[in-house]
C-alpha cells in the first residue's frame, strides 16, 4: 500500500519506516525534508493543503508536539500542532481516496493520572494541561467528523510511555542516572505503571495496516506493568550491575522535588510524579480487535532491548 506518514522524522516514524517499508511503499509529510532510507518522498504541510501529494491508501498522523516537562511551552502551541494539524490532515483523508486513517493520540487526552486498577478506553477524559487538552479536542473533532464511506476506517490510538532505541526521553535520563552507580532514592514509592515498546507499536500499526479492524479508540501498551524499582532492577541487570535501591522518606523526596523545581534541578515535582505514579493501561480491547493473546514482545524484554540501546 501506499503509507504516509506525518511526522516522519520522529523516533516513532523513523521506526515505523524501517518496520513497514519492506512491504509499502512510504511517503513522508513533514517540516523538513531530508533525504532518509525507506521514504520515496517527503512532503510539506502546503504539498498537503494543494493536493500535490500522490494518491494515498493508509494515513499515519504522527505530527505533533511532545509534552514539555519544564511548562515552557505555551498552552496555544500545543492547540495549534496537535489540534490544528490533526484537523488539517484528517480533512484531507476524509476527502481522499485513503481507506484509513491512524491517528497517534496519547494516554494523557484521556486521564492525567489513573485512581482506578487500569486505564480503558471507556473512561470519561479527564485531561489536565494543554498536552492532554489538545489531544482530546483533537480526537473529538475525529469523532465528531465519520466518514460518509463505510468502508473508510479510522482508528485513535492512546500510547502510554513509549520506548525504544533512538528515545531521549525520561527512560534516558533515568538511565544515565542509575548508570552512575549513585544509590535510587526513591524505593519508599511502590507503583506500577504501564509502557509501550515501539517494537510492539510497529507491530499494532502493521495489522492495523494489512486486516480489517474495527474503528475506534484503542490504547497501546505492553502486557506487563512495572514499578520504578523493577525498572532500576532491569536497568542495573542490563549493566551487569548489583541494584542499590534505598528508601528515603516520601515526604523528604517530594520535599527535594519542590526545591528542584524551583531551581531548575533534573529531580523535580514533574518528574518525580513522572517517576513513581500508578498508570496502569489497559490494552483487552486492541489485542482482541487484532485477534491475538499478547503482544510479541514482553515488557522486560522490549526495556532491556532499550537500555542497551542507551549504553
Amino acid at each position: 500500500m501506499n503509507v504516509l506518514i506525518t511526522g516522519c522524522h520522529g523516533f516513532v516514524g523513523t521506526n515505523l519506516i524501517n518496520t513497514l517499508r519492506t512491504n509499502h511503499t512510504i511517503y513522508g509529510l513533514d517540516i523538513v525534508s531530508p533525504d532518509k532510507v525507506g521514504i520515496l518522498k517527503t512532503y510539506s504541510w502546503k504539498d498537503l493543503e494543494t493536493n500535490a501529494l500522490p494518491d494515498i491508501d493508509v494515513i499515519i498522523h504522527l505530527a505533533g508536539k511532545a509534552h514539555d516537562t519544564k511548562n515552557q511551552s505555551e498552552a496555544s502551541v500545543y492547540f495549534e500542532i496537535n489540534t490544528g494539524l490533526t484537523k488539517k490532515t484528517y480533512d484531507y483523508f476524509l476527502k481522499s481516496k485513503a481507506s484509513k486513517f491512524i491517528f497517534f493520540s496519547s494516554v494523557k487526552a484521556a486521564a492525567d493520572c489513573v485512581l482506578a486498577s487500569a486505564l480503558t478506553e471507556d473512561v470519561i477524559p479527564s485531561p489536565k494541561g494543554p498536552y492532554g487538552e489538545s489531544k482530546i479536542a483533537a480526537e473529538a473533532y475525529i469523532l465528531a467528523n465519520k466518514p460518509l464511506e463505510a468502508d473508510k476506517l479510522v482508528y485513535i490510538l492512546r500510547p502510554c510511555m513509549i520506548h525504544g532505541p533512538g528515545n531521549k526521553g525520561n527512560l534516558n535520563l533515568l538511565f544515565k542516572v542509575v548508570s552512575l552507580g549513585l544509590p535510587w532514592p526513591l524505593g519508599a514509592f511502590e507503583n506500577r505503571r504501564s509502557f509501550t515498546s515501539v517494537d510492539n507499536l510497529c507491530f499494532v500499526i502493521g495489522k492495523l495496516i494489512s486486516n480489517v479492524v474495527p474503528s475506534g479508540i484503542y490504547n497501546i501498551g505492553d502486557d506487563e506493568a512495572l514499578s520504578t524499582n523493577e525498572l532500576i532492577e532491569v536497568m542495573c541487570k542490563t549493566m551487569n550491575r548489583k541494584s542499590r535501591i534505598w528508601k528515603i522518606n516520601r515526604r523528604l523526596m517530594e520535599g527535594f522535588a519542590k526545591i528542584g523545581t524551583w531551581i531548575h534541578f533534573p529531580l523535580n515535582s514533574e518528574r518525580l510524579r513522572k517517576l513513581t505514579e500508578n498508570y496502569v493501561v489497559a490494552n483487552e480491547k486492541l489485542k482482541m480487535s487484532l485477534h491475538i493473546e499478547k503482544m510479541p514482545l514482553s515488557a522486560t524484554d522490549g526495556l532491556i532491548k532499550t537500555f542497551r540501546s542507551f549504553q
